[in-house]
């Protein structure tokens, strides 16, 4: 006779997937990361939706191999990249669901997950600066605060891969003499073993460097402004206002100024823990939030679906637990 398992999570970003089948007093039955992300805008979403199906797969057959046949699931909770807006989580819920791998179905945007696996209960403000950035907030009483997230038309600044777009256009400029000067116009070219803005930007565009490899710029901007370069350090300020403009309006909207609450920091660019950034995120928070708690979460993400899961089905406090422990780095 199979196991009913509590909830299946599910964590997707754009370039990776991790699932976990958790039982209801949060032991991990089986896990599986798929290296493939989800990403419904560049292959549809039913495409996408395979590609979160090939690693729920390999759990449950994982978890054959070693005799435990998982044969139902209460509940799906999922946290997903490019689930940017109420509507899309709609639908990809309606699209989730219909794969019937649980009896109930809840999807949210994958900065859910680096909120609630940073906190205790579901309640404080989650910002994350990998390839884009993004805010969102949650109190235990359901109420959530986020935004759009979708780039320059929601109003957004900042990532991995905006920060070294606005690298190279400042190194432009500063080479042909629009700009100001700045030692990024040296030491970006660098990194792929050239020697002048001139010849990176012909290289760009022709091909002969692929542009996604453009995210590797970024941090050549912090060894930049680190060794005192002002334009380099004018963006790392920049980026550490956009990021405290967000927990803290975010706070605002939630009614949470006034108390102590955590404001969760994740994803590549934050979790690499670069000094002067942590600073400025620090200076900032203790004038405009002084109640606020800045703290980098260490935990995968997929322990924040898991959780916000055994939230969902109101879990006792000893499953969460289980669950979190399981996840100690």
């Amino acid at each position: 006779m199979g196991v009913t398992a509590a909830v299946l999570a599910i964590d997707a970003g754009n370039s990776k997937t991790d699932v976990a089948f958790v039982a209801a007093d949060g032991s991990v039955l089986a896990s599986q990361r798929g290296n493939v992300g989800f990403q419904p805008p560049k292959v549809g979403l039913d495409a996408a939706v395979d590609a979160i199906a090939a690693p729920v797969a390999a759990a449950l057959a994982r978890a054959r191999a070693e005799g435990l046949d998982i044969d139902g699931v209460e509940h799906v909770s999922a946290c997903l990249a490019n689930a940017d807006l109420p509507v899309e989580e709609e639908q990809i819920t309606a699209a989730l669901h219909a794969r019937g791998w649980g009896a109930s179905t809840r999807v949210r945007n994958d900065t859910f997950a680096i909120l609630r696996a940073g906190v205790d209960e579901p309640r404080g403000v989650a910002v994350t600066c990998g390839a884009g950035i993004n805010c969102v907030g949650m109190r235990p009483d359901g109420r959530t605060a986020r935004f759009p997230a979708i780039g320059k038309i929601s109003g957004d600044w900042g990532g991995g891969m905006g920060l070294a777009e606005e690298s190279l256009w400042s190194a432009a400029r500063s080479e042909d003499g629009r700009g100001a000067p700045t030692e990024l116009a040296r030491t970006l070219p660098a990194h792929f073993g050239l020697g002048s803005m001139t010849e990176l930007i012909e290289t760009l565009h022709l091909g002969g460097i692929p542009y996604a490899r453009v995210h590797e710029l970024t941090p050549v901007l912090f060894a930049t402004s680190a060794a005192g370069d002002p334009v380099a350090q004018a963006l790392v300020r920049r980026l550490a206002e956009e990021i405290v403009t967000m927990a803290t309006v975010t706070l605002g909207k939630l009614d949470l100024l006034a108390q102590e609450a955590p404001v969760v920091l994740g994803g590549g660019v934050l979790a690499a823990r670069h000094p002067e950034l942590d600073a400025h995120i620090g200076a900032l928070l203790a004038e405009r939030a002084p109640k606020a708690r800045a703290q980098v979460v260490v935990s995968p993400p997929v322990l924040g679906a898991v959780l916000l899961g055994l939230d969902e089905l109101s879990a006792p406090p000893a499953s969460h637990a289980t669950a979190r422990a399981h996840y100690l780095p």
